[in-house]
């Protein structure tokens, strides 16, 4: 589905300051492996919990004794730097043909199939705060490279460089956003969605397409606030930058208050645009 680019809103908090307008991109699921290393799509699912995870030379538990109110523990994990934005709930297929993640991923395979998503560019370097990326399915071709699909699950935040060679490991710690007052949420969350159905709506009558009531009839899917806002912000493709500040933010209100900042930017955009259209129509 073709969507206008975003408006981007003011930056909150974030030093990362968009500099170009946001592009969506609304992908249902895909199950098939693809080659595509920047295709990103959203499966609609709670935020999934940390689980038990088998011991591996990769990953370690240890208690945090830095702080006294340190009440996560900090965990080893191997970092794959890509210049795009990993959202817990997104599906992101990737392939693998660097001779040092192809060695991660021989260990990966055989351990935890969990990884460190982080974004990087060169402007920007590489971001202290990723999402985790778990192996959902793979395929191993004749050359040693591979083929995955991997979903997004929970955020991080690199509090120290382990090594760098063959590949980054870091010690990182979990976030979470910090729970806000519950009507408060659903309602931003609501006037998001209501948003969103108007720039689809909007788009679609600006690229002459008809409007299909199942494409923006039911965009939330019963998700909750929190895992809503980030699909919200995984249709921001083209933005890697605004991406990055949304998935950084530990308040699921905050995020959604600048995501509809965005959207209605983006809506009187549109409209704007749809007048011109209707004055000066194309021959």
């Amino acid at each position: 589905m073709a969507l206008p680019q975003f408006l981007p809103s003011p930056p909150a908090s974030s030093s990362l300051t968009p500099k170009h307008h946001l592009i969506p991109n609304y992908i249902t699921p895909n199950n098939s492996l693809s080659p595509n290393p920047r295709s990103i799509s959203f499966t609609p699912s709670p935020i999934p919990k940390r689980r038990h995870r088998k011991p591996s030379p990769l990953l370690r538990r240890c208690s945090s004794s830095s702080s006294k109110n340190a009440a996560a523990a900090v965990e080893e994990l191997p970092l794959f730097p890509l210049p795009l934005v990993l959202f817990p709930g997104a599906i992101l297929p990737l392939q693998i043909f660097e001779y040092r993640y192809r060695i991660m991923m021989h260990t990966l395979l055989h351990t935890d199939l969990r990884f460190g998503v982080v974004y990087s560019d060169a402007t920007t370097g590489t971001a202290d705060v990723g999402c985790v990326g778990e192996i959902v399915k793979h395929e191993r071709l004749v050359d040693d490279r591979f083929f995955l699909i991997c979903k997004g699950q929970e955020r991080f935040r690199v509090t120290k460089l382990v090594r760098t060679k063959p590949y980054l490991v870091a010690d990182v710690t979990w976030l979470e956003d910090r729970p806000g007052t519950g009507d408060d949420v659903e309602a931003l969350a609501s006037e998001v969605e209501v948003y969103m159905k108007d720039v689809m709506r909007l788009s679609n009558r600006l690229n002459g397409k008809k409007e299909k009531e199942k494409e923006v009839g039911d965009l939330r899917r019963n998700l909750y606030p929190t895992p809503f806002s980030f699909f919200v912000g995984s249709t921001f493709e083209g933005a890697p930058r605004e991406q990055q500040a949304l998935l950084e933010l530990e308040d699921t209100a905050v995020r959604l208050k600048r995501e509809k900042e965005t959207l209605r930017n983006t809506l009187n955009y549109l409209t704007a645009a749809s007048a011109v259209k209707d004055v000066f129509p194309s021959p």
